[in-house]
């Protein structure tokens, strides 16, 4: 079989070589997600290890847990405010992330951001995948104490694992992959699941964590002295404050990025603005805060030693006392890990990557085939390795929201300044020069201008941040400090000036002669409110479907002249 016969027998059904039915506006039968689906979406993104983890990254740089916590409140609601902003477009037009940025980047430039967003999904669905796979060897402890001994390692020390390691890696992958069946406009029930069951084990956790530590009480991590100074420079409390506010937000930068993905299936725009508003700072502080309390209550037994991660925490415990009592109780905290992390990762990962791929593919690629092929070539980022670095890893992707953070304020810039809340749903999907997107050959030049003055004056501070090795200026320093604030603010002026000196004419006379954003969200609604044509005929773009205008027949909505 040729290779375009092969190709001719994966092609999708109702596309085209432009559009599916799973980056179209998603049509109404299909806005599912209620305040509730939200608030657990985020419940299972925030209390995960992940965000359990995030006080050991800001103590051991010498703040106090209360000054901490601090860093880590502003920094969630600084989040919270970039979510909802960047959750319009898809709450009100009903379009994913790599679809609204070629109203940003341009019809092909859009390619740069999306393929940003893909290769994170790659590198973070493969970093939790292991971290699962840790909660799976943890179980297999708990019914066997001694299953290294059981389970000769026949893989090199250098690789950062060993084979009874990866055995519990590759079994939290293979239990993953039905769950990517699962629709997104159907997973509601595995979110009440999933949620239900982590907010009970952090709970627990939290409450046997403080009724077992004994007469020796919390160590040292809850310690309120610290000898850095207050202010004078980057290594004082004051900027490495700034730093753990930014710290926090860049740790969800990507899942910021990608937000319309999952805000345009809203019910309402309303689910989508309070399900967040309320659900993300709240989960991603108790978290955190509950990270920091019980690795503190859980010091002393340990000889003095701060054990953060919850997996080698109990692995601690079990070998301390391996009793029946013990490894029945670590089971279970292994089986509510495993729960949390499937949680966490397929919707924040493996689903995101599936969008893009399939806004890159659309006519191969569904949001199903693209999950699955994130899941299944995850394994080439090694993360055994990275978890083997991970302070590092963790600094790196932290650190990467130097180039996502202005990526991000140029959609909420294009949307609220340059455009006034008002979409071309019709030029989004149009790819050649009759899109009102098309700017400059498929590019629009102002944004990678934008994104250029957002990211590179940060990225000395980013590579001496990964690299200790590398000493840089107070200034370069302290500006990196404030990366994702200085990179979406900056970045989002400048793509906007850029729009009010140099503008582009077929979107400006849209702008201003569309009538009002409510009466083009009536307009699309309408247009796009049905079911894809099962035939269609890219050449002369009639992929849109039935009724739907295509490139040549943009129709306008009352008082609009020109799409």
């Amino acid at each position: 079989m040729g290779i375009s016969a092969w190709l001719r027998r994966i092609e999708l059904s109702n596309q085209s070589e432009w559009i599916n039915e799973d980056i179209r506006p998603v049509p109404r039968e299909r806005r599912t997600w209620t305040f509730l689906a939200f608030h657990n979406y985020w419940l299972l993104i925030n209390c995960s290890i992940a965000s359990y983890l995030t006080g050991s990254a800001l103590v051991p740089l010498g703040l106090t847990w209360w000054q901490a916590i601090i860093a880590i409140v502003v920094g969630n609601i600084l989040a919270t405010i970039a979510i909802l902003l960047n959750s319009l477009p898809g709450g009100e037009y009903h379009l994913g992330f790599p679809i609204f940025s070629r109203a940003v980047w341009g019809i092909w430039g859009s390619q740069f951001t999306v393929w940003n967003r893909i290769f994170l999904s790659f590198v973070w669905y493969g970093f939790q995948a292991w971290v699962g796979g840790s909660c799976i060897y943890l179980m297999l402890l708990s019914w066997v104490p001694d299953l290294e001994a059981r389970i000769p390692n026949t893989i090199p020390e250098g690789t950062g694992m060993t084979t009874a390691q990866f055995v519990g890696y590759i079994i939290f992958s293979v239990i993953s992959l039905p769950l990517l069946v699962i629709k997104i406009h159907r997973i509601q029930n595995f979110f009440y699941f999933a949620s239900s069951v982590t907010f009970v084990f952090f709970v627990v956790l939290l409450i046997w964590a403080l009724a077992t530590m004994g007469p020796a009480g919390f160590g040292s991590t809850l310690d309120s002295k610290t000898e850095i100074p207050l202010t004078g420079g980057p290594k004082s409390t004051a900027w490495l404050m700034v730093y753990g506010v930014m710290s926090t937000i860049g740790s969800i930068a990507a899942g910021i990025l990608n937000q319309n993905d999952f805000a345009r299936f809203a019910r309402r725009r309303s689910d989508a603005m309070w399900g967040q508003a309320v659900a993300f700072p709240l989960y991603g502080t108790a978290c955190a805060v509950v990270g920091i309390l019980v690795t503190a209550a859980t010091q002393n037994r340990l000889g003095g030693n701060a054990v953060w991660n919850p997996p080698t925490l109990f692995a601690n415990l079990l070998a301390l006392d391996p009793s029946p009592g013990t490894r029945a109780a670590v089971f279970f905290v292994g089986l509510a890990l495993v729960i949390s992390q499937l949680g966490a990762n397929i919707p924040g990962n493996a689903l995101p990557g599936g969008m893009d791929l399939a806004t890159v593919f659309p006519k191969y690629i569904n949001i199903r085939r693209g999950a699955y092929i994130v899941a299944i070539l995850s394994p080439i980022v090694n993360p055994w390795r990275l978890v083997n670095t991970a302070t590092t890893f963790l600094a790196v992707l932290s650190g990467y929201s130097v180039f996502l953070a202005p990526m991000t304020g140029l959609m909420c810039a294009h949307y609220l300044l340059v455009c006034s809340r008002k979409v071309n749903v019709d030029g989004l999907y149009c790819m050649n020069s009759s899109s009102i997107y098309w700017y400059t050959k498929g590019v629009n030049w102002r944004a990678p201008v934008a994104w250029i003055v957002g990211s590179m004056p940060l990225l000395p501070g980013f590579i001496a941040a990964v690299d200790l090795t590398v000493t840089m200026p107070y200034g370069v320093t302290e500006l990196y400090y404030l990366n994702y604030l200085y990179g979406f603010l900056s970045s989002g002026a400048v793509y906007a000036l850029l729009h009010i000196v140099f503008p582009d004419a077929r979107l400006k006379n849209f702008v201003e002669t569309s009538g009002t954003p409510d009466q083009l969200r009536a307009l699309y609604e309408e247009r796009w409110d049905i079911v894809l044509a099962e035939h269609s005929n890219p050449e002369d773009g009639s992929e849109l479907g039935p009724n739907v205008p295509d490139a040549k027949d943009q129709r306008p909505a009352p008082a609009v002249t020109d799409f």
